[in-house]
Formats: structure tokens, sequence, C-alpha cells
């Protein structure tokens, strides 16, 4: 999931997990409506979708050991006895790149992407299926950014993890996803495969932000088109469609009519008049 910040990125990945609730639509998980779910069956969705904080200094406990971080949710869900819960810490530890003796230490003992990986093991702790992941590599230095997207990817492979990446990071989002979500004001204004979209993207806006992101060819120029004028507020979003004021493309219906979410291609999907 991509967009601008302030776009609403955030706030869907809190709706994808049942922290907020929706003012209009629902969010179905296993074809059940997380709005409707009673206290039993939101304790039991809590261990198939957990989230990795964008900072990982802030989300972990400072008064609390490495150890004890990762064996809360175990606790919480009364997930074993004691020594198979210190056996599953260890292991959990070992499987992010830690060592298990590092259970003993405290978050300010160890590095930002260490941090991180504390937390990743957290969300880890309960099996989970679906993990939300917002922005997790934007707080750390570029060289470990690698490192805990390639771990990322790994764990996705080994488990079979499903991942609601969110970033504005477009290069990170090429190198792990599957399929991109392009969020403007609120709104999904394209959705397709991740090669599709980097390929050939459709919506004016992800023109914009493809051309926005740097490159890493040694001596290629690239024509960039600056989007004019700032978004609008979300709290009073302009007539017709969203991102018409910015367009470069707009025409004279884009400020009178909202645009539908068109298939412009087998399984993508766009909303734009460019393509109704």
């Amino acid at each position: 999931l991509v967009g601008e910040s302030g776009c609403g990125k955030s706030t869907l990945g809190r709706l994808a997990l049942a922290l907020e609730k929706p003012t209009r639509g629902r969010v179905l998980f296993d074809g059940k409506d997380l709005a409707d779910l009673g206290r039993g069956a939101r304790k039991h969705f809590r261990q198939a979708a957990q989230i990795i904080f964008q900072d990982p200094q802030s989300s972990l406990n400072p008064r609390m050991r490495a150890g004890q971080i990762i064996e809360e949710p175990l606790k919480v869900h009364r997930a074993g006895d004691q020594m198979e819960r210190t056996r599953k810490v260890a292991e959990l530890l070992k499987e992010v790149g830690l060592k298990p003796e590092d259970r003993a230490r405290f978050p300010h003992e160890f590095s930002g992407g260490q941090r991180q990986r504390i937390n990743i093991s957290r969300a880890l702790a309960l099996s989970p299926r679906l993990i939300v992941c917002d922005e997790p590599v934007s707080a750390l230095d570029v060289s470990i950014q690698a490192q805990v997207i390639n771990l990322l990817k790994e764990l996705k492979e080994q488990r079979g993890l499903a991942y609601l990446f969110i970033s504005h990071d477009l290069a990170v989002v090429e190198h792990l996803c599957d399929r991109v979500a392009v969020m403007y004001l609120g709104r999904i204004v394209e959705l397709a495969g991740a090669d599709a979209l980097y390929r050939k993207p459709l919506h004016p806006y992800t023109v914009a932000l493809l051309e926005s992101a740097p490159t890493l060819t040694p001596g290629l120029r690239r024509v960039r088109k600056t989007l004019v004028g700032e978004p609008p507020s979300p709290y009073s979003p302009p007539s017709g469609c969203r991102f018409h004021p910015r367009c470069p493309k707009r025409m004279e219906i884009c400020d009178k009519e909202f645009p539908g979410n068109v298939e412009a291609e087998p399984g993508r999907f766009v909303e734009c008049h460019l393509y109704v």
C-alpha cells in the first residue's frame, strides 16, 4: 500500500486489524466482518493477524527484557507452559538473526535494526497468517533496511505469510510485494500486480509517484513531472475525482463526476475517467 503522507495508509492498516471501526464499508477476514466479532472471536483473530510498527524504539517497552517482550503474546493467549514458552522465544530470536542469550537484554542495549528484529519476532510468536507492516524500515539506516527487508521476504516464503506492507518507498515495495495498491486522499486509485504497475502505470498519480522515485542506474536521467499544489484536505475533498486539481491529464468531466473503479485489464483496477 503506497501513497503520500497523510493519505490514510496507516488508518487502513488499523482497520485491517480491527483496531478501528469503519464508518462505512466492511473489513472481511475469512469471510467474517471484523466489526461483528464477539470477544472470543476477536481474541482468536488477534492470533491470526499481527503488526510490525514503524518505530522500533517506541514500540518496545523499555522496562521489559527482549525475552519478556516476545513471550508476552504467548502468555496473553496461554500458549504452552513456561518451559515451552522459553524454548519458543529462543527459536524466534534465532529465526530473526539474534542469539537466544539476547533475551536477557533491554531494548536500549540493541541497535535500531536489532530492535526491529525483536518486533518481528514478537509479531511471529503466535504464528499469524497476516502481518501488517506499517513502514517497518523507514526509521532504519539504508544498509539495515536491506537486511530487514530480506528477512521479511525469507519469512514470507518460509511461513507462507501474507503482508499488508505500508510504505512510501517504491523501491522496497517493488522488491517485496506481489500486488500494489496506490492510495490518494483515502481512495485506492490503482490496484495491480507489482510487475504490471511498475512496467506500465495507468493512473496519473501512480505515474507521478514512480517518476519522483530516485533511480539507481548510474548516468540515467529521468524527466520528472512534478505535481502542482498540495494534497487537498481529506475533511473537505474536491468534487469529482479527488486528484483532478493536481492532475496533468485533467478533463472537464473530472471536476464534475466521480470516476468509477474500472477493471482496465484482467485483475487490474483503476479509478480514472481516462479508462471509463
